[in-house]
Formats: C-alpha cells, sequence, structure tokens
C-alpha cells in the first residue's frame, strides 16, 4: 500500500497530468447554462485553426444546433493576444509541396465549418478579441454576432501570400458600405478596435476587460431567443465608451476609396490610383505592388461575382479558387517570403498584372467535377 503522503504525491500528479492535457486541447468545447462554449486554445500560435480543430468544432456545432437545451453559442480565443490569426497555413503548405491531400481535406473541411455558422439556427457570439485575421475571420463573421473589442485587429491579408480572402470573404467584403471591402480584401488594410464596428464586420462593441462579465451573463440567460441574446449585447454595447469620439478611420478617404475600387479590372485600378496621384492613392499603389499580381486578379473577380451570390455558391466558388492556388506558384512562394524566410521579397510569377492572362484567371474559376465543394 501507498503511504498517505505518497499517495497525495500520486493524487497530486494525476491532476497535474489531467490539467495538463486539458490545457493543451487545441479547442475546449463545452456546455454552460443555456450556451454552447467553443474556446480556441493554441495561444502560443494566436489560436490558429488546424484541421483537428475543426475536426471537433464543426460536429459539435451541429449538436447543439440540434440540442433543444442549448439556447446559444459562444465562441472566443485564449491567451490574450488573438482571437484567431487564421488557418494553420504552414501545414497546408508543407503538405501541399509534399503532394499530400491536405490542402485539399483542410480547405473543403473549413468552408463547410464556415457554411455551418453561416446557417447556424442558433445565436452565434463571436468574442473577436484581439488579432482577428483569416481563418479567424471565418469563424467569426458569418455568425449572427460579432463583438469587437479595442483590442481587435482585423485584417485579410491574403493577397500578400499568394492567396485570396477565402472563407467566405466573396460572400461579406462586397455586402461592406461602399467599396470598402474591394479596399480591405486587395491591399489587407487592418482594421482596429470600434473601426471594425464602423466598417460593418462586428456588430457590437464591448470593452475587452468587460467580456467575462457578458459570458457570465450570456450564459445565465434562461431560455433566450435571438432578440434576448441581441438586447444583452446592446446593453453592453450602448454602455462602452472605448474609442468613441474617434473619427472612422476610412472616413477621409470614403470617396476615394469609392470610386478609385470601383473599376472593372485590376489595371484600371492601378491607372485610376497612378492618375489621381494623392498621398492616399500613392500609399495604395504602393501596397498593390507588393501583392501577387495572380492574387489581385483573382479577389477582384472573386469579389465582384460573390456580391450576387449565396454563401454556399461563394463557398464553392473559394473552393475552386483554393485548389487552383495550391497548383500554382505564388502561394508557396509568399508563403516563404512572408512566413518562413521573412525576407519580404516574394518573386511572383507572372510578375505584372498584365501578364496574368484572361485564361489563367478563368481557369481558376472553373468546376472541379467530383472534386467540387458540396455544401
Amino acid at each position: 500500500r501507498l503511504k498517505p503522503f505518497n499517495r497525495l504525491q500520486v493524487i497530486l500528479q494525476h491532476l497535474k497530468m489531467s490539467e495538463h492535457t486539458e490545457s493543451t486541447a487545441e479547442v475546449l468545447l463545452e456546455k454552460r447554462g443555456g450556451a454552447g462554449i467553443i474556446t480556441l486554445n493554441r495561444p502560443k500560435a494566436l489560436n490558429a485553426l488546424t484541421l483537428s480543430m475543426i475536426r471537433q468544432i464543426y460536429p459539435q456545432i451541429k449538436t447543439w444546433e440540434q440540442d433543444p437545451e442549448t439556447y446559444l453559442i459562444i465562441i472566443k480565443g485564449t491567451g490574450g493576444k488573438a482571437f484567431c490569426a487564421g488557418g494553420d497555413i504552414r501545414a497546408i503548405t508543407d503538405a501541399g509541396k509534399a503532394g499530400d491531400s491536405l490542402p485539399q481535406v483542410f480547405f473543403r473541411e473549413e468552408y463547410i465549418l464556415n457554411n455551418a455558422i453561416g446557417t447556424c439556427k442558433k445565436p452565434y457570439v463571436a468574442l473577436i478579441d484581439g488579432i482577428t485575421m483569416g481563418g479567424g475571420v471565418g469563424v467569426s463573421v458569418h455568425g449572427r454576432f460579432r463583438v469587437a473589442t479595442e483590442k481587435t485587429l482585423f485584417a485579410m491579408p491574403e493577397t500578400a501570400i499568394g492567396l485570396f480572402p477565402d472563407v467566405g470573404g466573396g460572400y461579406f467584403l462586397p455586402r461592406l458600405p461602399g467599396k470598402i471591402g474591394y479596399y480591405l480584401a486587395l491591399t489587407g488594410f487592418r482594421l482596429k478596435g470600434r473601426d471594425v464596428l464602423r466598417a460593418g464586420i462586428a456588430t457590437h462593441f464591448v470593452e475587452s476587460e468587460r467580456l467575462p462579465a457578458l459570458e457570465k451573463d450570456l450564459i445565465a440567460l434562461k431560455s433566450p431567443t435571438t432578440e434576448n441574446v441581441a438586447d444583452l449585447l446592446n446593453s453592453y454595447h450602448v454602455k462602452s465608451k472605448a474609442d468613441q469620439e474617434k473619427q472612422f478611420v476610412l472616413d477621409e478617404h470614403m470617396e476615394k476609396i469609392n470610386s478609385l475600387f470601383s473599376a472593372n479590372s485590376m489595371e484600371e485600378i492601378v491607372t485610376k490610383l497612378k492618375q489621381d496621384g494623392s498621398p492616399f492613392a500613392i500609399k495604395q499603389l504602393e501596397t498593390i505592388n507588393k501583392m501577387s499580381p495572380t492574387s489581385l486578379k483573382l479577389t477582384l473577380r472573386q469579389l465582384r461575382e460573390g456580391a450576387s451570390m449565396s454563401l454556399q455558391d461563394v463557398l464553392t466558388m473559394e473552393y475552386r479558387l483554393s485548389q487552383a492556388c495550391m497548383r500554382g506558384h505564388d502561394f508557396y512562394e509568399g508563403v516563404r517570403a512572408v512566413l518562413i524566410d521573412k525576407d519580404q521579397a516574394p518573386r511572383w510569377k507572372p510578375a505584372a498584372l498584365e501578364e496574368v492572362t484572361d485564361e489563367f484567371v478563368d481557369d481558376c474559376f472553373k468546376p472541379l467535377g467530383n472534386n467540387d465543394l458540396k455544401l
């Protein structure tokens, strides 16, 4: 028999181990009160989504959606720095280079999850506190409620890595006021804090330090309807003072954004920016010149077509584009330059917009037959 002291040691060790495995789970799924809570738990990786996280979250959302005792779903991130900084791009890159199937599987299952959130029958509340980019936008923006804080940093920076603003970007970006969505998509411009609300991406704004109280109140709601959830969020939103006095960061440029980014082609946008010649236009030109020419052309067409499509049709289109990018050159080169070697000097092929032919772009949008995404 173990001596009492030893037994205590064993128990403590066991507790430590179970605590350890619990805290190293990449995603925590729990039911509290009437709320299903999803916690993205890879703080060191800024809660970037892995395939295994997607495979845990999707069935859980579907289960909660059917459960009469679950009235709402909350999604949040740990670590205080990020809600979710994107998808696990490094893993996809390595797999794509090795000819592994992850690039097909990852995008397919990620978009199926995005659609589940977009069609979720229960109120879905995303607490987008901290960095929210790429894949993190996909698991928040399609939900009914998106709560930004003063720490929120939103961007769709995909054109800088030879990709395009996917996860349903072709659906929500062209639906933002004016041409804000086109501007954000092509330049990767970062919105901070209350500006995420002003741009129409968030539905509410609450100070970061008040999120635990908000979450507690959401969990405590008794058999709430969507209206009850909205009322509670509104009551917090109305009390928030941070960044209130400041004007929307893009306000003074909106007229220019709306006229410059309404062109029918990337070449035309570039011509308009050059003709405009204002400091703002020159700055956008410098940014656009760093991006993958192929990505820019795919993105502009993605948004123009997505503007009148359903979310399902947009995701099907984006899946085709994702696979075209996986077959191409720029995605691997962009990831190398930005994330791996960090030299910020990608060598795009083709290197100029004029060299990206309409035939090539058309080809990227072609159906994949049996491999198409089915929603």
